[in-house]
């Protein structure tokens, strides 16, 4: 497990850099005229942007490395400062070189002719440069491989139909829009090869908790036989919680539900009130593979990921 511990340092998740940017920003505003100190404003930033999504685990993963230069004491504020940016653009750039490893592994994956459903956003504009689950579907797509997508709205945000609808068309990758409710459709008609997501947080059993709708996607992909594949980076495996249940799920605002409209009329009733889980959890049942910047594991997750070739060099 410490070589898993290793490689999970070696890569920076997209919110573990959004993270590391928010508190460079608020260095790079310090001003000592304020009357303010560097380091408790950097703290305090640090609070409120981890508390701002409970569920993710990368965020805290990326703010502390930042905190973590707070406890050096050898430095002037102005130095501070400019390690906090420098830092945060090291995690920035090896983000890149840690999606780009995931792409290729997810893309082995990937047969010609596959038609995937993609769920959630999960390309360049979640994580930098490549992505994880979509940018393996772009890799498959640029060695030549005939890819289709059908891409799910995933609502009540809509991140399919307006980030990755939106990708697809930048990379030229053939795709149609469908809702969320019509999956087990196009699963049932075998029309569906492959199902790809990402994960927010996934537990040392397995389980994975990402963006809310991807257990019934996966129930329906695993009743009617098609693999289900997980793909993220190792600091998103939090082997401090055994399984997904233990894992914070976020409610976001009702009024993302409810302020619906069709026609520019809102459908709901006045009075109405809603729940809005931001997140849900998939048993690791469900799952057929990971893909990490180590490789495609299968079940016994952890067990094997342990025993790759590839944390046996990191060893």
């Amino acid at each position: 497990m410490e070589a898993i511990r290793t490689m999970a340092i070696r890569g920076a998740p997209a919110l573990g850099v959004a993270g590391a940017f928010g508190l460079a920003l608020q260095a790079a505003r310090y001003n000592r005229a304020g009357g303010k100190d560097l380091r408790a404003l950097v703290h305090a930033a640090a609070v409120m942007l981890v508390n701002s999504r409970p569920t993710a685990v990368n965020l805290a993963w990326g703010v502390e490395q930042i905190t973590s230069l707070l406890d050096e004491q050898t430095h002037s504020e102005s130095e501070l400062v400019e390690r906090i940016i420098s830092n945060a653009q090291a995690l920035a750039e090896a983000d890149v070189r840690t999606n780009l490893r995931l792409a290729e592994n997810g893309a082995s994956l990937i047969d010609d002719g596959d038609t995937i459903i993609h769920h959630c956003n999960t390309g360049a504009l979640a994580v930098v440069d490549w992505g994880t689950a979509l940018g393996a579907i772009r890799f498959a797509h640029e060695q030549g491989k005939r890819v289709h997508v059908l891409v799910d709205e995933t609502r009540p945000r809509l991140q399919g139909s307006r980030l990755t609808a939106w990708e697809c068309e930048q990379y030229g990758i053939p795709y149609e829009i469908i809702t969320d409710n019509a999956a087990g459709f196009f699963l049932q008609s075998g029309r569906v090869h492959k199902v790809f997501f990402g994960a927010d947080r996934v537990a040392a059993n397995g389980d994975v908790v990402n963006k809310v709708g991807t257990y019934m996607l996966s129930l329906a992909a695993h009743a009617n036989q098609v693999p289900v594949v997980c793909v993220f980076p190792l600091s998103t495996l939090d082997l401090s919680i055994a399984e997904g249940r233990y894992i914070p799920i976020e409610e976001r605002d009702a009024a993302e539900v409810l302020n619906l409209r069709v026609d520019g009329q809102a459908i709901a009733p006045a009075t109405a009130r809603a729940l809005n889980p931001a997140f849900d959890l998939t048993p690791h049942a469900l799952i057929s593979a990971w893909v990490t910047e180590a490789g495609v594991v299968r079940a016994p997750f952890a067990q094997n990921l342990a025993q790759s070739r590839y944390n046996q060099k990191m060893d």
